[in-house]
């Protein structure tokens, strides 16, 4: 908790962002994910899950929400044909600062809507289901497009579900992850694909690591497909390392 009070107070956070590409052309990234990073005392780059679920239900968890989507929208407006996720909490719908950052960033660049999306967890929608159903419905008008994140990991009680409107469903790592060996996860994962098709939802395989489960996932009839076998998390994506050619 230290660790994070004095990264956001002396503005120690970044993005880091992970290709999702495309399962039947893996060289074409369908778009990146901005994951919130801090910097311990030491210079240290410390991911998420060393952190987040210690934060999550504190005023911090609320801020690091503001952070991302702040420096998410900021990298959208200098790169115009970047499509980027941002995770946040269903606990950050009403933080007040939170949708201010989000009107400020749509009123400096009326492209930016189009080419988020908006990342909330599957245990997190469940906590205030009627709440982030008006919430992304009031969203989606503007252009804005959602992702449930961790699809399998919590409890979505399939009457919520109907009335969701997600436009992507990112199927939870512990399905996905060696899922070539494992055909009781196959079943799942081709029931999991069955629901999103039926509610026109884009499916991500997350947590995807080797060539076998990668080509397991797409003979499922995933969409995308995000993990260490495409890429890991990097603070120098490709587009920021040409800036930097350009101008030296």
């Amino acid at each position: 908790m230290d660790m994070v009070r004095r990264a956001i107070e002396h503005r120690q956070t970044m993005l880091a962002f992970q290709p999702v590409v495309q399962a039947s052309d893996p060289g074409r990234v369908a778009f990146y994910e901005g994951l919130i990073r801090v910097l311990d005392e030491t210079g240290r780059v410390i991911p998420a899950a060393e952190f987040i679920t210690t934060v999550e239900d504190t005023e911090y968890g609320r801020l690091l929400d503001c952070i991302s989507l702040e420096k998410g929208i900021a990298e959208l407006s200098r790169v115009p044909d970047l499509r980027l996720s941002i995770n946040m909490s269903a606990r950050s719908i009403g933080y007040k600062k939170w949708m201010r950052t989000l009107t400020r960033g749509l009123n400096g660049d009326p492209t930016v809507a189009e080419r988020l999306i908006l990342e909330i967890t599957e245990t997190s929608a469940m906590m205030v289901p009627e709440l982030v159903v008006t919430f992304m419905r009031d969203l989606q008008t503007k252009g804005i497009s959602f992702a449930m994140d961790d699809f399998g990991a919590g409890f979505t009680a399939l009457r919520h579900f109907k009335d969701f409107s997600f436009d992507i469903l990112k199927l939870d790592g512990q399905f996905t992850s060696n899922i070539a060996s494992d055909p009781d996860n196959q079943v799942l994962v081709a029931a999991m694909q069955s629901i999103a098709e039926q509610f026109d939802m884009f499916t991500v395989a997350e947590r995807v690591e080797n060539a076998a489960d990668a080509a397991c996932l797409t003979q499922l009839g995933i969409d995308c497909l995000q993990g260490y076998y495409f890429a890991a998390p990097t603070v120098r994506p490709a587009w920021r390392q040409e800036n930097q050619r350009r101008h030296a």
